[in-house]
């Protein structure tokens, strides 16, 4: 295990009608003026916006709205942020909505307080330093960033879609977690959260760091909750303990619990990235259709956590439950049988495209996505198997079938 520094400051109110907390609590991070960060009109037809910011006003808190915020979240929304927030002198940021909506309020929190472009940070030029408090109101399960120092925006100009992490200041001061709110998700937005969810999990198992037993056995207790929980969500979207449990799987996921005293990969996050800026797919989606591209590869090339999902998660019987009692023949088929499993829970649970066809990309301009790719990775990039051009190609054209 390597040493780490884990920081999760994140006050979680979790449960029915917790959204009428928000005044009070945002009251108590010292918040004095308010950007209420939303999507489209989903938040307005629910009530929940009215409900969040007419408890914000019986707090004796001002605010201000910005909303319009798209999936896939680009920096024009940051950039029109950035100069709302300024300009109305605002102190504190509210994110009412998913991961897009939360991502965007974060690069608008670190781009307020910079004298630069805040698109220096995502691209390494600069280092935050300072970021106004955010805080959120989560409706859909998947990114979770609710609960993570994590943001990731596409700059439309270039198409780069480019994360940033800094869990000391990008940490929500609190998340408000009702999962009632997410009853009438569409199939599709639920499914493809539960997908994201599954995949942030994974890039952080698929480590080559020894001794991680506590982050390997959290991360596949928690896949096995999501894998049980998500076949009851979609049988009855008004599950509350199904919903309870997907929700609670999101921020579980992602805010580095199951991370750390781990190297972790991340590399098929990079592949997808160049998928949906290129083609503005759905993130989720995308990931159904590239990680078990990805998997496939390396129950060929480097099968050994591939192979321990598979019997620990999956279920696939083997000889031993102990990959490093396998010889290698056992380890790339009782790997491979894994993914065909995940990809059929992918398929036929959660009903998503499993290849770049069934995505609507029956043609994908393989070349430019790998160039983009290590244009913005590099020639060699990920820690469990390093991607080269010609191994992110054949990955992708994995994802053809």
């Amino acid at each position: 295990m390597n040493n780490f520094t884990f920081y999760s400051p994140t006050q979680f109110v979790f449960g029915k009608d917790t959204e009428k907390e928000v005044g009070s609590l945002a009251r108590q991070y010292g918040a004095k003026k308010v950007m209420v960060v939303y999507g489209g009109q989903s938040a307005k037809k629910s009530g929940l916006l009215d409900r969040v910011t007419d408890n914000l006003h019986a707090a004796g808190i001002d605010l201000v709205l910005l909303g319009g915020v798209r999936p896939n979240p680009t920096d024009k929304k940051v950039y029109e942020g950035i100069d709302l927030a300024r300009k109305e002198n605002v102190d504190f940021l509210l994110a009412v909505g998913g991961g897009s909506v939360i991502d965007t309020a974060k690069a608008i929190c670190v781009g307020v307080p910079y004298d630069g472009d805040f698109w220096d940070f995502f691209i390494q030029k600069a280092k935050i330093t300072s970021a106004l408090p955010l805080a959120t109101v989560l409706t859909i399960p998947a990114a979770g960033s609710e609960g993570s120092g994590n943001a990731v925006i596409t700059r439309e100009e270039t198409l780069q879609k480019l994360g940033i992490k800094q869990p000391m200041m990008l940490r929500p001061k609190f998340s408000i977690m009702n999962p009632e709110l997410t009853f009438t998700l569409p199939a599709w937005q639920t499914a493809s959260g539960i997908a994201d969810m599954i995949a942030h999990i994974l890039e952080r198992y698929l480590s080559n760091t020894e001794d991680v037993m506590i982050g390997d056995r959290l991360a596949e207790g928690t896949i096995l909750a999501i894998l049980d929980a998500a076949e009851r969500v979609m049988r009855n979207p008004e599950d509350y303990g199904a919903r309870a449990n997907i929700m609670w799987s999101g921020m579980v996921a992602h805010n580095d619990t199951c991370s750390a005293g781990r190297d972790e990969d991340w590399s098929t996050h990079a592949i997808e990235h160049e998928l949906s800026a290129l083609y503005d797919v759905t993130h989720g989606a995308g990931l159904a259709v590239m990680f078990p591209a990805y998997l496939t590869y390396m129950a060929q090339h480097h099968p050994d956590k591939v192979a321990q999902m598979a019997v620990r998660v999956m279920g696939v019987k083997a000889s031993t439950p102990e990959v490093r009692f396998m010889d290698e023949k056992e380890k790339k088929d009782v790997a491979m049988q894994g993914v065909e499993r995940l990809r059929s829970f992918f398929k036929y649970t959660l009903r998503l495209p499993v290849t770049l066809p069934e995505l609507g990309i029956p043609e994908p301009d393989i070349d430019t996505l790998v160039r983009k790719l290590h244009e913005n990775k590099g020639q060699a990039f990920g820690n469990y198997y390093t991607i080269t051009p010609e191994v992110s190609r054949e990955i992708y054209r994995m994802a053809m079938k």
